[in-house]
């Protein structure tokens, strides 16, 4: 069977169209054919005429099939406009703005490809049994059409809402991660803080110890001095005199040390990789918090 290149629905729309003027063909046609018929069986009824009688017979002839044609040309004419009007409405409701090719109509290849269309329809739809045309209507296209495209519009949004949830549970548990993450690296710190800050009393202990022992030494130099004879006097203030000085001295070393025991420790790849990570976390945490915030806004 020849195709029109529509689909099954459009298809059986231009059948119904073309079943509809075929009809209104047929009642045209036997229209001019009941107009030959009482031409013949009012006025012929003699067996001459004169020249004058039959072109008054034809003129009226001419002017009943005349009337005849005319009024199917122009109801097939609005009968179009009224078919066009109901694509348009419907393509409206929907924002669509359709455009015909007039010069398309006079196409005779595709004048003949529906001549060839109607034909191998119609002589095969003969052999068929009638459908019942009595089976119910159908909605109309602009309800249909739209409930169908409103729920593919829901259940689309749907889909994208569990989409979204999905990924707003990801980023939940990335953020989560992360500051459990960060909770453990800060502990870490601490900790290392904790063991340097260990590791320094220890030091300060062990030189202070050093220290005191060394100023009980030089006192009790100092008070063995005194019991000997004044001619060691001298020296003794002299060695007194130093071991002030050595103690300022240690003093001044203890607090060079510490300074450099934090220097060289900040500038361990330890404190640094921590420090480095630290700072890391805390961007992707912001990061995260930023992200979350969005999504939270858009739901």
């Amino acid at each position: 069977m020849a195709e029109l290149g529509l689909n099954e629905h459009h298809q059986n729309e231009v059948i119904n169209y073309m079943r509809f003027a075929r009809s209104k063909r047929g009642l045209r046609l036997k229209t001019v054919d009941s107009c030959f018929q009482d031409l013949k069986e009012s006025r012929l009824v003699e067996e001459t005429f004169t020249v004058d009688e039959v072109s008054e017979v034809l003129s009226g002839l001419q002017a009943v099939v005349h009337s005849e044609v005319e009024s199917e040309l122009i109801n097939t004419a609005y009968t179009n406009v009224l078919l066009l009007r109901q694509l348009f409405s419907q393509a409206e409701k929907w924002y669509l703005k359709l455009q015909t090719d007039i010069s398309e109509l006079e196409n005779r290849g595709l004048l003949e490809q529906v001549a060839e269309f109607e034909k191998a329809e119609f002589t095969s739809s003969n052999k068929k049994p009638i459908i019942d045309i009595t089976k119910p209507k159908l909605v109309p296209i602009n309800e249909v059409g739209t409930t169908e495209l409103l729920n593919k519009e829901i259940l689309r949004l749907q889909e994208e809402n569990e989409k979204l949830k999905l990924r707003l549970k990801n980023i939940e548990m990335q953020a989560t991660n992360a500051l459990d993450e960060k909770s453990k690296l800060e502990q870490a710190l601490q900790d290392l803080q904790l063991d340097q800050g260990n590791q320094k009393d220890f030091i300060k202990a062990q030189d202070l110890s050093d220290l005191q022992n060394t100023v009980a030494a030089l006192k009790s130099e100092f008070q063995k001095t005194l019991n000997d004879k004044t001619e060691n006097q001298k020296s003794l203030e002299e060695n007194l005199a130093t071991a002030k000085h050595d103690l300022l001295r240690v003093q001044e070393q203890l607090s060079m040390t510490e300074k450099e025991l934090e220097k060289k420790f900040q500038q361990t790849a330890a404190y640094r990789n921590m420090k480095e990570i630290l700072t890391k976390k805390n961007d992707q945490i912001k990061d995260l918090r930023k992200r979350l915030a969005k999504y939270e806004s858009e739901d």
